[in-house]
C-alpha cells in the first residue's frame, strides 16, 4: 500500500473513531454501519481522484459531488432523477428532513431516538468531517490541521452527552488522530521526536525486539499530548477540570472583565416549548399580589442584523451588593419595592439567572457575573441554575399613560443604539408600521398601537404549528401570513418600533407562572416567552405584550387619554398560565382546555423571526453550482487526461532494457503531443531526426530548447537501433523544457488551446476505437469456437 492510500486509510479511521462520540446520543446506533459505508466509499473516491491525479481542487470538488449524490441516494433517492441525481424535489425533502431531525433534536432527551431526520443529520455530519480530514491529511499533506474539525465533532458530542463513558470516546478520538499523525510522514515523526528520544543509539543493526523509532516516538509524543490535555487544565483557573470533565458545560466567560459568551438564549426558548410534558422550571414567593406582572427574565436580545435578534456581547463585572439605578428611570414614576424567594428545579441547568425586571440586588451563592447595560446575571466557571435559591428585590414600576405619552426624546446615543435597523430588512416593514401608527402624537401611541395591531385588531393567529423561517424577508412574510407565536410577535414589534425611532429591544424569559395552593407560584417549561421592551425616557425600559393569548396584557396600555394627568386602567387579569383565554389556537392537535390555558406547546427557532421561508433561492444557489461543477468537470476531462499521461511518460524508470526503452519512447511521445497541442500535427512516416529538424523549425524553439529535442531523438534513435539500449539522464527534465519553449512562444489563446482542448485528446477516441476493434474481434473468435462443431472420424 501506498504512503498516500495509507494516510487516506488513516483519515477515515479517525473520523470515524471521533464519531464514536456521537453514539450515546441517538439510539440505536445503527447509523454508524452506514456512515461507516458511505465513509469509506467517500474515501475511495478520493483516492481515486489523487491517482489520476486531479488537481486538488478538482479531487475536493469531486468527493463533494459523490457525497451528495451518496447522501441522495441513502435518503432522496424516491425524490431523485434516477435514484442519485439531486433535484429540486430532493433538496426539498433533504431540507424538510433537517426541519424534523432539529424539532426532534428540541423534542427528545438523550438518547434520542432514531429518526430520518436526526439520522440525516448524524450520518451527513460524519461525511462533512470526513471530507474536510481527508482534504487536509491527504490532499493538502497537512495532518495536524486536520485534527480542528475532528476536535470539533468530539466537541459538540461530548458538550451534549456527559455521562462516565466519555473517556473512551476521548480515548478513541486521540488514538485516531495520533494515528493520523504517525501515518503522514515516519521520517518528519522521527525527526521531530528525537527530543523526546533520549540519547543517540549507537551504530549497528536495530534490536530485534521493540517498537522501531517512529512508533516509539509518536507514543511518546502521545502519551505527552494526552496529558496536556487531561492535566494541565486542572491548574488553570479558567477551567473546571481536563477534557474529559464533561459537567462543565457552562457559558460563563471567566473571571475579570471580559465579554459574555454570545450564547443565542432563544436556543433555550425553543427546547422550554418544544416538550410534550410541562415540568416545573422554578417555583418563587413574593410579596406583591401583583403576579400577573411578575415576568422573570432572563437575558435581554439589542443586536438586531435582519435575520436574528441576540444579545450583545459586553463586558461584565462582579455582582454589586446593590445595583446602580435603571436606566431613565426618573423620581417621579411611582414604584414599589418587591422581594423574591425564587428555587430552581435541579434539572434545570440555565447559565441566565431569571429574575424580575429590573432587579435592584440579588442574594445568591456561588460564582456570577454582572451585565450592566442588561442588568443580567450570567454563570462564570460552569455556574448554572442548576437546584439554586436566591433572592431578588426589585422594583414594580407603575408608570400612567401621561408618563409615558408625555416622555421627552431619549438620548442620541440610546436612539443611535437601539434605533439601528440593517438595510436588508424589507420596506414593507417600516411602510405597515407607519400604517398601522397613522395619526399618533407620540411614541407612546404608536407603541400602544402597534400592540393592538398584532393582539387585537390585526387579525393575527396564536398558532404553534407555524415552521419558523430564516432570512431577510422573515418579518415580511410573518406580516402577510398573519400567524405565529411570542418569537415572531415580540421580533415583528421591535423591529417595526425602530423603524419609527423608538428605541427597542426583545427580551427572552417566563411569564409569571401558575398559583399553587400555599400560596407559591409554580413556572413551568411552557411559560416560556418572549416580548418587546421599548424605551421612554424618564420610565426606562417598559415591557408590551403584542402575543395574543399569551402573558398579560400591561395596565399603563390598556386604556389611556393623552394629556391628562392618570389613565384609567382596568384591572389586569392573570397571565395565561393562570387564567383562561377566550383566545382560539389555530393549533388542530392543541385541546380546547389547553388553548384556554395556553399551554400548547411551541415550535420555534433560535434566531427565526418568521414563518418559512421559500427555499428557491438557496436551491437554485445549490442546482446551480451542481450544474456548474459538472459541466466544468467535462470541459476540464482533455486537461486531466493530458496531465496524467504526461506524469506517466515522465515518472520515473528502471534500468532494465525494457524499461530504459519505455521511458526514452514515453518522454519522446510528450514532445512530439506537446508540438501536436501547439498545431504542428504528428508525421508518423518520418525518422526521430527528421522529426526533430520539424519541430525545431515549425516551432521556432530557443536553442536550449531545440538541443533538447535532438537529445530525445538521438536516445530514440539508440533504442531502435542499438543492440542494448543505455539509459540517457535528463530525459525527463529535457521534455518538460521542450514544452515550457512552445509556451513561451505561443500567444495567450494558443496556450488556452493546448491546456484546456489539447489536441492530442483525440489519441483517447482512437485507443477507445482500437479497443472495441479488438474486443469484436475476439467475441467473434469465441462465437466461432462456441458454435462451431469437430467432424467426425471413422477408424
Amino acid at each position: 500500500m501506498s504512503g498516500r492510500a495509507r494516510l487516506a486509510l488513516c483519515a477515515a479511521a479517525a473520523t470515524l473513531l471521533t464519531s464514536c462520540a456521537l453514539l450515546p446520543l441517538v439510539s440505536p446506533a445503527t447509523w454508524i454501519f452506514q456512515a461507516a459505508f458511505l465513509l469509506a466509499l467517500q474515501t475511495g473516491v478520493g483516492a481515486l481522484a489523487r491517482r489520476v491525479p486531479l488537481a486538488r481542487p478538482l479531487t475536493v470538488a469531486v468527493q463533494a459531488l459523490v457525497t451528495l449524490m451518496l447522501l441522495t441516494l441513502a435518503f432522496a433517492r424516491h425524490q431523485a432523477l434516477a435514484g442519485i441525481v439531486p433535484g429540486p424535489e430532493a433538496f426539498q425533502h433533504f431540507s424538510a428532513l433537517l426541519r424534523a431531525g432539529a424539532d426532534d433534536v428540541g423534542r427528545y432527551s438523550i438518547p434520542a431516538p432514531l429518526s430520518d431526520g436526526i439520522r440525516l443529520m448524524v450520518v451527513g455530519g460524519v461525511l462533512v468531517i470526513g471530507l474536510a480530514v481527508d482534504t487536509l491529511a491527504v490532499t493538502y499533506r497537512s495532518a495536524a490541521p486536520a485534527g480542528l474539525p475532528l476536535l470539533a465533532l468530539y466537541s459538540v458530542a461530548a458538550g451534549l452527552s456527559g455521562g462516565g463513558a466519555a473517556w473512551l470516546w476521548f480515548l478513541l478520538a486521540a488514538a485516531g488522530y495520533l494515528m493520523l499523525l504517525l501515518a503522514e510522514s515516519r521520517d518528519r515523526l522521527s525527526q521531530w521526536g528525537r527530543v523526546f528520544g533520549g540519547a543517540a543509539r549507537t551504530p549497528g543493526p536495530a534490536p530485534a525486539s521493540g517498537a522501531v523509532a517512529p512508533v516509539r516516538t509518536g507514543r511518546r509524543i502521545g502519551a505527552v499530548a494526552l496529558g496536556v490535555a487531561l492535566f494541565v487544565p486542572l491548574a488553570l483557573p479558567t477551567f473546571d477540570g481536563g477534557l474529559l470533565d464533561a459537567a462543565g458545560r457552562g457559558y460563563g466567560n471567566g473571571a475579570g472583565n471580559g465579554p459574555i459568551s454570545s450564547v443565542n438564549a432563544l436556543v433555550a426558548l425553543r427546547d422550554n416549548l418544544n416538550v410534550d410534558v410541562d415540568r416545573t422550571v422554578m417555583t418563587y414567593r413574593t410579596d406583591t399580589s401583583d403576579t400577573q406582572n411578575m415576568y422573570l427574565r432572563i437575558v435581554s436580545l439589542d443586536d438586531f442584523d435582519g435575520t436574528a435578534w441576540k444579545p450583545t456581547r459586553r463586558h461584565t463585572e462582579d455582582v454589586p451588593g446593590t445595583f446602580p439605578a435603571p436606566a431613565g428611570l426618573s423620581g417621579d414614576v411611582k414604584r414599589a419595592t418587591v422581594r423574591t424567594r425564587i428555587a430552581a428545579a435541579d434539572w434545570y441547568a440555565q447559565d441566565w439567572l431569571p429574575m424580575p425586571y429590573p432587579a435592584s440586588k440579588v442574594d445568591i451563592s456561588g460564582s456570577w457575573r454582572y451585565e450592566p447595560v442588561g442588568r443580567t446575571l450570567n454563570g462564570d466557571h460552569g455556574q448554572n441554575t442548576r437546584g439554586v435559591q436566591y433572592e431578588v428585590t426589585s422594583l414594580m414600576v407603575e408608570p400612567t399613560a401621561h408618563q409615558l405619552a408625555t416622555a421627552p426624546e431619549p438620548s442620541p446615543a440610546m436612539k443611535r443604539e437601539y434605533t439601528r435597523v440593517p438595510a436588508s430588512l424589507p420596506e414593507v416593514v417600516a411602510k405597515t408600521a407607519r400604517k398601522v401608527t397613522a395619526g399618533s402624537a407620540n411614541h407612546y401611541e404608536q407603541a400602544v398601537k402597534l400592540q393592538d395591531y398584532f393582539a387585537v385588531s390585526g387579525d393575527f393567529r396564536y398558532n404553534t404549528q407555524v415552521q419558523a423561517g430564516t432570512g431577510a424577508r422573515a418579518i415580511a412574510n410573518f406580516l402577510k401570513e398573519k400567524e405565529g407565536f411570542c418569537v415572531h410577535f415580540s421580533f415583528a414589534m421591535a423591529s417595526m418600533a425602530r423603524t419609527l425611532g423608538i428605541p427597542a429591544r426583545v427580551a427572552v424569559g417566563f411569564t409569571s407562572g401558575t398559583p399553587q395552593a400555599d400560596g407559591s407560584m409554580s413556572v413551568g417549561l411552557r411559560d416560556a416567552h418572549a416580548w418587546p421592551e421599548l424605551y421612554f425616557e424618564g420610565v426606562g425600559w417598559t415591557r408590551f405584550e403584542p402575543t395574543p393569548s399569551r402573558g398579560s396584557v400591561p395596565s399603563y396600555t390598556q386604556q389611556f387619554t393623552p394629556g391628562s394627568a392618570e389613565s384609567a386602567a382596568p384591572k389586569p387579569t392573570f397571565s395565561s398560565s393562570a387564567a383562561p383565554s377566550a383566545e382560539p389556537s389555530a393549533s388542530e392537535s392543541c385541546s380546547p382546555k389547553l388553548r384556554k390555558l395556553a399551554a400548547c406547546p411551541d415550535q420555534s427557532s433560535a434566531a427565526a423571526i418568521g414563518p418559512r421561508e421559500d427555499d428557491g433561492h438557496w436551491t437554485g444557489l445549490v442546482l446551480g453550482t451542481l450544474g456548474a461543477l459538472l459541466v466544468l468537470g467535462v470541459l476540464l476531462l482533455p486537461l486531466m487526461w493530458r496531465t496524467r499521461v504526461r506524469a506517466v511518460r515522465l515518472g520515473g524508470h528502471g534500468r532494465s532494457e525494457a524499461e530504459v526503452a519505455a521511458h526514452t519512447l514515453g518522454a519522446w511521445a510528450e514532445v512530439t503531443d506537446t508540438a501536436w497541442d501547439h498545431g504542428i500535427a504528428p508525421e508518423e512516416s518520418g525518422t526521430p531526426r527528421r522529426t526533430a529538424e520539424r519541430i525545431i523549425r515549425l516551432g521556432k524553439l530557443e536553442p536550449d530548447a531545440a538541443a533538447a529535442v535532438h537529445r530525445l531523438a538521438e536516445a530514440v534513435e539508440q533504442v531502435l537501433y542499438a543492440p542494448r539500449p543505455r539509459p540517457v539522464a535528463g530525459l525527463a527534465n529535457d521534455a518538460r523544457l521542450v514544452g515550457k519553449s512552445f509556451g513561451a512562444g505561443a500567444s495567450r489563446p494558443a496556450r488556452l488551446r493546448a491546456l484546456l482542448a489539447p489536441r492530442s485528446a483525440v489519441r483517447v477516441i482512437w485507443r477507445f476505437s482500437d479497443f472495441r476493434t479488438r474486443l469484436r474481434t475476439r467475441l467473434a473468435a469465441r462465437r466461432r469456437a462456441l458454435f462451431q462443431r469437430p467432424s467426425s472420424q471413422n477408424g
